[in-house]
């Protein structure tokens, strides 16, 4: 992976948020795709990362035969596949230590980070320094979670990790209110569970940083209902944390966004939210729902405001986000409930992505 040096990164950041701050908007982000994902139906809730200039995706789950309300089985995954080049075609590797998927992936200089997760039986806490050399994938352990979780978000500032929110087990019918950080650096004292956000518990949120603060963006709540089952509130509300000054709330998205494609990328100095479902159509039938939002909701944290950023092309959700070659890389998701894409967006390497 080539890296740019910290001073020329920091300046960069510097400019962007200088030229936001007044009121010039960034460039447009230009997508187009990659190779798709070598499989018939595609994966939601895939891990993804970048380790020696290659591009990671392993994990997620589908329904292969049967949609979900046609009585079909959803099924977990260990595949992990690697591409190489942008023209070249996707490779399989070594398998996961364990099918899985829906935990959080950030990429370190070292390689990919997979953290926790889960499958149909159990939620992990397992995480995993991933790295790609001389045509394998392999995987480390580092330190576990200190609690199994899976529908959480997180994102690196610098070599610090951070993780927010979540749920213990499957069929949990409450979500976690906690926040987790892992110094790179100091492994050896593991992760460390720090004050959570003055707000809900919530399940898929998105996560972001800019300049060493953490953003936490929208989600859902979960409560349970009459038959015990868990249900979703849906949620507007956004968090800023900063190591010295803690927690505080911050202007509300201009709608909801739950399962975005996280971590929340920067561009231009502002942080965005890639649509995300907004809970329009909760009572509309699988078969009828006409996917989710297109649009780009993008945070200035120089101003604490929100914008409408333009469209996208494609609306994906409960997937992950990387970054590769100077790119935001979101590969496939849930294009509509129960079904799956194999597609694998990229932004053009000039839109200006800060890693």
């Amino acid at each position: 992976m080539t890296l740019l040096p910290r001073r020329f990164l920091a300046l960069v950041s510097f400019l962007s948020l200088h030229f936001v701050a007044n009121g010039a908007v960034p460039a447009p982000l230009a997508w187009r795709q990659l190779p798709p994902l070598p499989d018939r139906e595609g994966f939601a809730g895939s891990y993804a990362g970048a380790s020696n200039g290659d591009l990671i995706v392993a994990g997620g789950a589908n329904f292969p035969d049967r949609r979900p309300w046609e009585g079909g089985t959803k099924t977990w995954y260990d595949h992990v596949f690697v591409l190489a080049a942008e023209n070249g075609a996707w490779r399989r590797s070594d398998r996961l230590p364990r099918a899985g998927g829906y935990g959080v992936s950030v990429n370190l200089t070292e390689g990919a980070v997979f953290i926790g997760g889960g499958d149909a039986a159990r939620n992990f806490n397992d995480v995993w320094l991933v790295r790609s050399e001389a045509g394998r994938v392999t995987f480390t352990a580092w330190p576990a979670l200190p609690r199994p979780l899976a529908l959480m978000a997180g994102a690196a500032a610098g070599r610090k990790i951070y993780v927010a929110g979540g749920q213990t087990t499957p069929t949990a019918t409450q979500a976690e209110r906690i926040f987790l950080l892992l110094d790179a650096d100091r492994l050896n004292e593991g992760w460390k569970i720090l004050p959570a956000w003055p707000g809900a518990a919530r399940i898929f949120p998105a996560v972001g940083t800019a300049d060493g603060a953490v953003y936490l963006f929208g989600g859902a709540a979960l409560t349970a209902d009459a038959a015990g089952k868990a249900t979703r509130e849906w949620l507007r509300d956004a968090y800023r944390y900063d190591p010295t000054n803690g927690w505080r709330r911050i202007a509300d998205l201009p709608r909801v966004a739950v399962a975005a494609p996280s971590p929340a990328p920067s561009h231009g100095g502002e942080l965005l939210v890639l649509g995300g479902d907004d809970g329009a159509q909760v009572a509309v039938a699988p078969t009828a729902h006409r996917g989710f939002p297109r649009d780009m909701l993008a945070f200035n944290p120089a101003t604490e405001q929100w914008r409408r950023a333009g469209d996208m092309p494609f609306s994906l959700v409960t997937t992950t986000l990387t970054t590769w070659r100077g790119r935001i890389v979101i590969p496939g998701g849930e294009a509509r409930p129960g079904v799956r894409s194999t597609q694998v967006w990229a932004t053009e390497a000039a839109a200006g992505v800060e890693k």
